[in-house]
């Protein structure tokens, strides 16, 4: 078997809608495709004994056992590498479960497509699986915890922490979108203006000041005791040679810790002699050049958690310890104790393993005991010298158990020092009394607390912590989405696009939109490129200034990732026409609709789809939609259209020269063509129905009659609005216009135009493109043998799999089969090719460059205007 390629999928896709995170693996079965499960002799009973876990795949059986049911009746191997995957990465701890395998029109290749965590785990599962089937099917041993302990790592580097993951599936719970901005932890919840950033639990709203203040300890501690607040005595030490005199003054028993440590780390607690005192303070040396030395308060460890000024959670946290049984050794113990599910490596869960080190020897030391010691029954075992979570250490929650006069004291120390998000680390015997009265102390203040001790303790009730911070974040239905428009379909894409982004531009937002040319922020171009994919529409929804967003959508983005966004307010569909197929699995229009359909499918309930009336697979699509439709047409005595007004459905449609919309009965004219440069007085019908699809839209959405009137009027097509759309420039003695249309559909439009345009000989240039079916690259020069004179074939800079002379064959066979008298060169650079025509062209000529280069095109076109100016003023002033 052979892995062709994998994509990851990280948004609504082709597969579904609401599962975005998908590996989509290209599997050819070779050989295998002939060799159903039920042919392959002991494969069911070797799969089981490996995978015992399996039994608990329904599949499509819909019952426990089913996937084993399916293995035995006989089923191709890409099906079982899609459940061996998914079982995968569920054996190392990330919870998946949704898979699809489908054949395509390739013999033995299949779509094996699964759910995943994280994409690199997603993406080792899909390799594993098949290395795994491939050593089931010949019978070879396999080491499966390989694998899993792999998938561990991966997610340990990978994927969410608990706390940033509590508040992530806390702002997923209140349908606020998320993206992660990088590889760590860096999350930005909400869209464009009105999103919000965390890290860990450090978020915007938090100040550095206070993050720099709760990181020196003993400023922290001078500013809590100047407030009245309790704090242990102490001093800060900079050299071993000054640590006795320090200790003297603070007094046995002592604490030495790191001045801008975290999480224990380097700390040593109950210090009771100078030796302990100096192996302490060059443990505290190696994360910190300046060392604290403080009086050791006798406790226990409680963190109390103060969101936005208000007290929430409390636990006792414990250090990392084993209870003694009377025969196993505490090596033993420490090891069935890691062996809990609840531990893992780092915070990549609740509770994190114990792993012996010297602060390990040291506690076990002072306790009398060596790993092999075996403790009596019931005797408690300290590991750490700590109790943070970090170093293996557990938590019972208090919450309920805090006196009032503790929560205020709480409250007042995350005012003090000024986080938004703070934890307090007190030592104290019970915190149901006043700290002061029980001569407990406030150890530390912490910002970017870790949340893993209150979300899911191993004693009491688990609290929801991240839910203040979503509440700080977002305060009283505070937005947390911009709106978006999507915007797909075959032709008309981008101007449609420009169009629509210019009519919310006009109305004071500032947009961002997506283009085969670029991606544009409040109308400057910030990115060159054909930027219509969800990479782009991410940059467009990262941005914070953008209040609006319009995203262009094409095909190849959809199927190579998925989109963007999880739902937009509209979506249009222009049109289904034929466009690239015959690739990835597109192969016909019903495929290609069914790809299209996914951005109207993510619109939201209230929100609407536009679509073509005119065209049978927009009808189509809008058979599976659970929104608002909408529609715009050419032609409002078609019977289709007819019906539909009829209906009472809401149409768009030009109607005696005005841009018209029915709604609910209502006529509303939007604006005259007349007043709409874009369409030429109406007479671009293509450009027409963009028009109708973008005031459509936009006066759905909520702006006005007036809005959208006024913008439409000042939307004059250019290169610089419009670049390759309909671009006419004028030279000295002939015209040339510049255009994207690279399909039948696009070709057709442009004939449209040009067969009435006066002009001694037309001149095309064209050019075949590689990945396009034969049938589609003959059918277009077809069209251009009937609107052209002479016709100059180019080649474009990247064939696509394709050759030069197949294409210009091609091109040349569909040219002479609707154009016998037609006359054409070859010129394969693009530029020579415009600079030809050029040159040939005599007065009253009309030269059209089909083109996606339009950049250089134009530069082109513009220096020879440029060099008849420049000859101009010299013959007059010559």
């Amino acid at each position: 078997m052979k892995i062709i390629k994998t994509q990851v999928l990280r948004g609504p896709n082709v597969w579904s809608g609401y599962r975005k995170k998908l590996i989509q693996m290209r599997l050819d079965l070779e050989e295998m495709e002939d060799y159903p499960t039920n042919r392959i002799d002991g494969f069911r009973e070797r799969l089981q004994q490996l995978l015992p876990s399996l039994i608990e795949h329904e599949c499509s059986e819909g019952h426990r056992g089913g996937f084993f049911y399916r293995v035995e009746l006989g089923t191709w191997m890409g099906h079982v590498i899609e459940h061996i995957a998914l079982e995968l990465q569920n054996l190392a701890g990330m919870q998946t479960g949704y898979g699809r395998t489908r054949s395509t029109r390739e013999n033995g290749v299949y779509n094996v497509v699964f759910s995943y965590e994280h994409e690199e785990a997603g993406l080792y599962a899909a390799k594993a699986a098949v290395r795994l089937a491939e050593a089931l099917i010949a019978g070879n041993p396999y080491n499966l915890e390989t694998d899993i302990e792999a998938l561990r790592e991966i997610c340990a580097d990978n994927c969410l922490g608990p706390s940033t993951g509590n508040i992530v599936a806390e702002a997923v719970k209140r349908n606020i979108p998320w993206m992660r901005l990088g590889n760590d932890s860096l999350i930005q919840l909400g869209y464009g203006a009105h999103q919000k950033r965390f890290q860990a639990t450090m978020t915007c709203n938090t100040s550095i000041l206070a993050v720099d203040l709760a990181g020196n300890k003993a400023r922290t501690k001078e500013l809590l005791a100047a407030a009245a607040l309790p704090v242990p005595a102490g001093s800060v030490c900079r050299e071993r040679e000054y640590l006795e005199e320090t200790v003297a003054d603070v007094g046995f028993p002592v604490v030495i810790k790191p001045l801008d440590g975290n999480q224990g780390k380097g700390a040593t607690i109950n210090i009771t002699n100078m030796e302990d005192a100096y192996t302490a303070f060059d443990i505290a040396k190696e994360y910190s050049r300046r060392v604290i030395v403080e009086k050791y308060i006798e406790g226990h460890d409680f963190r109390m958690l103060v969101v936005d000024g208000k007290f929430i959670a409390a636990a006792k946290r414990m250090p990392a310890h084993v209870e003694g049984n009377g025969f196993d050794t505490i090596n033993t113990l420490i090891n069935e104790a890691n062996s809990d599910s609840r531990r893992g490596v780092g915070h990549e869960n609740v509770m994190t393993k114990i792993y012996i080190n010297d602060d390990t020897h040291m506690m076990l030391i002072k306790q009398g005991y060596t790993l092999d010691a075996i403790p009596a029954p019931g005797t408690i075992v300290y590991l750490k010298s700590t109790a943070n979570l970090s170093t293996g250490g557990s938590s019972e929650d208090v919450t309920n158990n805090v006196c009032e006069e503790n929560i205020i004291l709480a409250e007042r120390v995350a005012a003090i020092i000024g986080l938004d998000i703070c934890g307090i680390d007190v030592m104290a015997k019970d915190l149901s009394l006043p700290i002061a009265e029980t001569n407990g102390a406030i150890i530390e203040v912490n910002a970017a607390p870790g949340f893993r001790m209150h979300l899911a303790p191993s004693v009491g009730e688990p609290r929801n912590v991240a839910a203040p911070v979503i509440d700080m974040l977002f305060p009283d239905g505070r937005p947390k989405r911009i709106p978006i428009i999507g915007i797909t379909g075959t032709n008309g894409k981008t101007t449609t696009t420009r169009l629509t982004a210019h009519i919310t531009q006009s109305c004071g937002l500032k947009t961002g939109f997506t283009t085969t040319d670029g991606i544009y922020i409040n109308k400057k171009l910030v990115m060159e490129g054909d930027t219509t994919g969800p990479v782009s529409g991410k940059f467009v929804l990262q941005d914070p200034g953008v209040e609006f967003a319009v995203l262009e959508t094409a095909r190849g983005g959809i199927l190579r990732s998925g989109l963007c966004y999880d739902e937009c307010d509209i979506a249009i569909v222009t049109n289904i026409n034929e466009d690239h197929l015959g690739l990835n699995d597109i192969h016909t229009l019903d495929d290609l609709a069914r790809v299209k359909a996914v951005v109207p499918q993510t619109v939201k309930r209230d929100g609407w789809a536009i679509l073509n009336a005119e065209d049978r697979y927009c009808r189509k699509i809008a058979r599976d939609l659970d929104c608002n439709v909408a529609w715009f047409a050419l032609d409002a005595e078609n019977p289709i259209v007819k019906e539909m007004i009829e209906e009472g459905r809401v149409v768009a449609y030009p109607d005696n020269g005005f841009i018209t919309v029915i709604k609910q009965g209502e006529a509303i004219r939007i604006a005259s063509l007349s007043n709409v440069p874009l369409t030429q007085n109406g007479e671009l019908p293509f450009m027409v129905a963009n028009t109708l699809a973008a005031s459509l839209a936009t006066y759905l959405y909520g702006f006005t009659v007036t809005q959208i009137a006024d913008a439409l009027q000042t939307f004059v097509p250019g290169f610089e609005l419009t670049p390759g759309r309909m671009n006419l420039f004028e030279l000295r003695s002939f015209k040339v216009l510049v255009d994207y249309a690279h399909n039948p559909h696009g070709y057709n439009a442009i004939k449209n135009h040009i067969k009435n345009t006066p002009a001694r000989r037309k001149i095309g240039i064209i050019s075949g493109v590689g990945d396009r079916r034969d049938e589609d690259i003959r059918e277009c020069a077809m069209i251009a043998g009937e609107m052209f004179d002479h016709v100059i074939i180019r080649q474009e800079s990247d064939l696509r799999g394709s050759t030069a002379d197949k294409l210009e064959r091609l091109i040349a066979e569909g040219l002479k089969e609707s154009n016998s008298a037609i006359t054409y060169d070859i010129i394969s650079n693009e530029s020579d090719a415009l600079k030809h025509a050029m040159d040939i062209a005599e007065e009253g000529d009309f030269i059209t460059a089909l083109t996606e280069d339009i950049k250089t095109v134009v530069k082109i076109i513009k220096a020879r205007i440029e060099d008849e100016s420049r000859h101009d003023r010299f013959v007059q002033s010559a």
